[in-house]
């Protein structure tokens, strides 16, 4: 599968809800870097990650545009967050339904055909202000 397929079919999954499916993308050892908090390394604590997001939010990336270098070991994708907030995350303002509308971008290290690393950023004080804090 070339990269950006590859990028496609992980937000797919991400997308109808399917989080297990997006672990198949990923390389055994990979690394999430996300713009708050500190980098998670592997599968296992992807997958953790995953199980705390789909708790405190429900999300769905419109708008998506995918990048590849020529050489398929990296790519980039810029996006739409649409969503609500569900439970409160510690830390952040109390949950109550809240909606979001956020720009973001992914940029991916791939490796061995799969994802290696997965580099989000978005706009914390944005998302803070959209949900009344």
């Amino acid at each position: 599968m070339d990269t950006k397929t590859l990028i496609a079919a992980y937000y797919d999954a991400f997308n109808a809800g399917r989080t297990d499916e997006m672990l198949g993308y990923l390389h055994d050892d990979v690394e999430h870097h996300v713009n708050q908090g500190p980098i998670r390394r592997g599968k296992a604590a992807f997958a953790e990650f995953n199980a705390h997001m789909t708790r405190s939010y429900r999300e769905k990336l419109t708008d998506m545009v995918i990048m590849a270098s020529d050489a398929g070991d990296r790519a980039a994708a810029e996006f739409v967050v649409n969503g609500s907030y569900l439970a409160t995350d510690e830390g952040l303002p109390e949950a109550q339904g809240q909606t979001y509308v956020l720009p973001a971008g992914a940029f991916f290290a791939i490796r061995d055909g799969k994802i290696a690393r997965v580099t989000t950023y978005y706009n914390l004080a944005d998302w803070t202000r959209q949900v009344g804090a």
